[in-house]
């Protein structure tokens, strides 16, 4: 806190940016440091994971897959002057952010519409296309959360899986403004499949204005993270999440799922 009673930034628990370290000095390190790690690279063209060194062996990486250049320079720009005309909020780490999607309260597994008016206008043409590929023609978000890093704040986003109670399979994202890399991570090592014991981290380097689809063992096995040191320039991307089996027609709760669809892809939204 502040003199004035006003939070630092936006950081919770161990969450920290460079704000609150200013202040409050480093409280934490980093959660690599100081521990073996193995490091492998994403190579697209063969969708394995290429080591780092010469110790470890390829092994195959699925669930990704990656787009460059999903949009063109002009629409980059739309895009980025759309959503600077609306109020980005402080997130942790550094990030700020904008939702379009309903209130969640996952602990509860409790959904609110209230404040939910849908995907944003500018969003239409982005999601037609996305549907337009094979692997996408049946993506229906309900979700889109515009993140924005910038390294003066040392923004940066921790090892996470995204929840899978509402969202379904499918976690895709633009990524604007700056080349970043994506760093997937298994901290119980791959024993069986490489013989790996340590924690394995995978980099996925994310060209300015491409796709990434994360599906699979990357959605739900593998964390997925952003380092402060992988944000050299301002980044913006958008992740658009569909819903569970459990939202759609035939699950517990498709009567609140069709409330969803029909207000998100309305594309008459604002954040909430």
């Amino acid at each position: 806190m502040q003199d004035d009673g006003s939070a630092i930034c936006a950081c919770k628990g161990i969450r920290r940016c460079l704000k609150c370290e200013h202040v409050r000095g480093k409280e934490q390190l980093e959660a690599n440091e100081a521990k073996a790690v193995h490091q492998f690279l994403y190579d697209p063209e063969t969708r394995l994971a290429v080591p780092r060194d010469a110790d470890s062996s390829c092994f195959s990486f699925p669930g990704v897959f990656l787009q460059e250049d999903f949009i063109s320079e002009e629409e980059e720009e739309e895009l980025i002057r759309t959503m600077d005309r609306d109020v980005w909020n402080d997130s942790q780490s550094g990030r700020r952010k904008q939702d379009f999607g309903p209130k969640v309260n996952f602990k509860k597994q409790k959904v609110r519409l209230s404040s939910f008016s849908g995907l944003p206008a500018v969003s239409r043409s982005l999601v037609l296309r996305m549907q337009s590929d094979a692997s996408l023609e049946d993506f229906r978000p309900v979700e889109q959360c515009n993140l924005e890093y910038l390294p003066q704040r040392g923004s940066s986003i921790d090892p996470h899986l995204d929840d899978s109670w509402l969202w379904g399979e499918r976690l895709v994202t633009v990524n604007m403004l700056s080349d970043t890399t994506l760093t997937m991570s298994l901290e119980e090592g791959l024993k069986e499949e490489a013989g790996l014991q340590e924690e394995v981290q995978v980099s996925v380097l994310l060209p300015r204005r491409s796709l990434l689809v994360l599906f699979g063992e990357a959605r739900h096995r593998w964390k997925h993270s952003i380092r402060r040191e992988d944000i050299q320039d301002r980044r913006v991307c958008s992740t658009f999440r569909e819903l569970s089996e459990d939202f759609l027609s035939g699950g517990r709760h498709e009567e609140m799922g069709a409330k969803l669809l029909d207000i998100s892809l309305s594309f008459r939204g604002t954040p909430v």
